[in-house]
């Protein structure tokens, strides 16, 4: 299920451009069998069908499908692989997309004739590699794919979210400078506006979100999601009236979207109105598998005391948790929180926290998440420690604070 709050699988959408040059090749596990299945397309749930996009979608899979059974319709599984990603997107079936987008590109052979093809398949695999928590190896594979063609702009997207998530923020900005550069459109202005913001220069963050937005279409659902991401964050800085309005603009645009309705729920549920929070969280719930809908619902029966509920709420997210991990996903930091937040569990916190800092040790969120479980154990030392490591971009996040006035009081 994809995070709410996530901003880096605005990614590959669109195909991707020619003129390459010879590169080596990431290491590639899987085994190329030409005869292989194409996975299935999923139905939509009524409210993502968004009048005829869902029709415009099954046409679009029915003859990728077809093209698929010729053992050379290498340009067919790229963008079919493509069609996944967006499904994984817009349903949250995660499980389902990602381990069939990449068994669609696993049947181009790693030596396929044409450069361009081998580079669009592997900038393809690499957004995949993101959206599964795989930094490591994307950040490999997206800088194999750019040695092959370092003109197309969404290839150094992906350089800039790899390196983001291992802690690499000063490569982030040049590749984001690159990416610009080539093409400024949705995608740029949004990792702008997240670079930005994650080196605290939060009205800059506006106003490159506010460009993402703006090159976007009205109802499309990236454009949905570069307007969810502006206004969470007038959220996070406290324009909750301005926050209020973008969600609603959103739904007026598309509606039904089931983020934009969880991100009112949440509103509400800040301001007590439980009730009419967990009614929207639940419709939102019908729409989309989220896990952060599901979370957001464990916790406002934890605040109202519901405890069957809360309990059964929370089994369910470990099986969602779970179903997520054997689908090749990493959730240790989702592990992280839940048992921090809500289980209260914080020593198996800290154990998923810790597994993520050693493949991580500068990321900042990482070390947001292990400074805010020491100190809820009293740990005031090893939290200040992460906490600083934390604010090494100097990112003005309100929790950081907050972090910090708790450590100081003691």
């Amino acid at each position: 299920m994809k995070s709410i709050y996530s901003l880096l699988t605005i990614g590959l959408l669109a195909l991707l451009m020619t003129n390459c040059q010879q590169a080596p090749q990431p290491k590639d596990n899987t085994t190329t069998t030409s005869k292989a299945a194409v996975p299935e397309l999923l139905d939509r749930s009524e409210p993502l069908r968004n009048g005829k996009e869902w029709e415009t979608v099954q046409n679009q899979y029915v003859g990728l499908r077809m093209a698929i059974q010729n053992e050379e319709a290498a340009e067919a599984r790229i963008k079919m692989a493509h069609l996944f990603i967006n499904e994984a997107r817009i349903t949250g079936e995660h499980g389902h997309y990602y381990p069939a987008a990449l068994a669609i590109l696993s049947e181009i052979p790693a030596d396929h004739p044409d450069q361009d093809i081998r580079f669009r398949k592997l900038a393809t695999r690499a957004s995949v590699e993101l959206s599964l928590h795989d930094f490591a190896q994307a950040l490999e594979t997206a800088e194999a794919a750019v040695q092959l063609n370092p003109y197309n702009a969404q290839i150094y997207g992906a350089l800039v979210d790899a390196n983001v998530e291992l802690g690499n923020y000063e490569e982030a900005v040049v590749m984001a400078d690159k990416m610009v550069s080539i093409r400024p459109d949705m995608r740029s202005y949004a990792r702008v506006a997240y670079l930005r913001e994650i080196h605290g220069q939060v009205d800059g963050a506006f106003e490159a979100m506010q460009l993402a937005v703006d090159a976007g279409f009205p109802g499309y659902e990236a454009t949905a999601w570069a307007r969810l991401t502006l206004a969470e964050m007038y959220e996070r800085y406290g324009k909750t009236a301005a926050a209020r309005q973008t969600y609603q603009q959103i739904l007026a645009e598309r509606p039904g979207y089931p983020f934009a309705i969880a991100a009112l729920a949440n509103l509400e549920a800040e301001a007590g109105n439980y009730e009419e929070a967990e009614q929207m969280l639940k419709t939102a719930c019908t729409a989309i598998p989220e896990f952060g809908f599901y979370e957001k619902l464990a916790g406002i029966y934890k605040a109202t005391g519901r405890e069957a509920a809360f309990q059964q709420t929370m089994d369910e997210l470990w099986v969602m948790l779970k179903e997520d991990t054997d689908s090749g996903h990493d959730m240790s930091l989702e592990y992280a929180n839940l048992y921090s937040d809500l289980a209260e569990n914080h020593n198996k916190a800290l154990t998923y926290a810790l597994g993520e800092y050693e493949k991580r040790p500068a990321n900042i969120d990482v070390n947001r998440v292990l400074a805010k479980i020491y100190s809820r154990i009293g740990e005031t030392e090893k939290a200040s420690l992460h906490l600083e490591k934390a604010k090494a971009t100097k990112a003005q996040y309100p929790e950081l604070n907050t972090i910090a006035q708790q450590l100081a009081s003691r």
